[in-house]
């Protein structure tokens, strides 16, 4: 008989990629979790996983069976729940959000939210996001939406693009464009929360700017804030400039993000959350129309 703890570590190595990470999150051995997963493929009589060192794949049989595991983890959480409050239950609201998302627009769309539902904030990269999404963990995310994504269940914001910031009283500061060569000198801060730090990194190395770092952090203020005191330069999106910071267009680097709300559609359509969550996304479509005005197109 297929029990909770298999499901529960079938999709953590899914959600994580890896047998050694999976077993973190679910705060089990390795050998219990690969003994688990071996009990589970005995039940199911397939091979649910392809295994090597570099990395762990579904089999056709595993991506058959993911659809099913997830209904059944969420079956399992509405057990959990049963007989409590209802009430009390149908308005929580765990929101996801990447860690780049800019303060005064998430500040917005949480007081949008606040009069319908009891939030619980979640920070995470948007790979483990949307993982967490969709097993049901998190009711809705706010991360850069994929090309092509849409749906019911999706809402785009705006889109921006990444540009280079410098300080006011910097050299380039009066450019409205430079090459990525002219910044070979430069000393930078990294953004560890930017989305597309490798990328970035890729960019400038091959065009022969290898730079001297002055700060890396996971907090875009901090990074923004230094930016401004004059100790270096650093990439960002257009919406995250503070006072004291200038954009600068970088020839060639022609990244861009566009931030969305995507919504667990199973819970979205729930009777008690439904009517609550269309309102309060009025009222975000009209939030995201005034950043994208004030701080997309009009910094641009």
């Amino acid at each position: 008989m297929i029990k909770r703890a298999h499901v529960r570590q079938f999709l953590a190595v899914v959600d994580a990629g890896s047998f050694t990470q999976a077993a973190a999150r679910i705060r089990v051995t390795q050998p219990a979790l690969s003994s688990g997963i071996a009990e589970l493929e005995k039940l199911v009589g397939a091979l649910l996983f392809i295994r090597n060192r570099r990395q762990i794949r579904l089999t056709e049989a595993g991506g058959r069976f993911l659809p099913i595991a997830r209904d059944l983890e969420r079956g399992f959480r509405a057990a959990d729940d049963f007989g409590r409050d209802n009430d009390r239950r149908a308005t929580e609201l765990k929101l996801g959000v990447i860690r780049s998302a800019p303060g005064e627009l998430l500040q917005a769309i949480v007081a949008a939210l606040r009069p319908s539902f009891a939030i619980e904030i979640i920070e995470n990269s948007e790979s483990e996001l949307r993982a967490m999404l969709g097993s049901g963990r998190i009711n809705m995310a706010l991360v850069p939406l994929r090309s092509g994504e849409h749906g019911a269940h999706v809402m785009p914001l705006y889109e921006e693009p990444l540009v280079m910031f410098v300080a006011m009283d910097h050299p380039l500061a009066a450019r409205i464009a430079v090459g990525p060569e002219e910044l070979a000198a430069e000393t930078m801060i990294a953004r560890r929360s930017c989305e597309f730090l490798d990328a970035t990194s890729r960019f400038f190395t091959r065009h022969g700017v290898r730079p001297r770092f002055a700060l890396r952090s996971e907090s875009d203020e901090r990074c923004l804030r230094m930016v401004a005191a004059g100790i270096g330069i650093t990439t960002a999106p257009l919406s995250l400039a503070i006072d004291g910071i200038m954009p600068l267009k970088v020839m060639g680097y022609d990244f861009r993000r566009e931030l969305g709300l995507i919504t667990d559609p199973a819970w979205r359509v729930l009777p008690d959350v439904a009517p609550q969550l269309a309102h309060a996304l009025q009222m975000i479509t009209a939030i995201a129309v005034e950043w994208r005005e004030t701080k997309v197109d009009g910094a641009a």
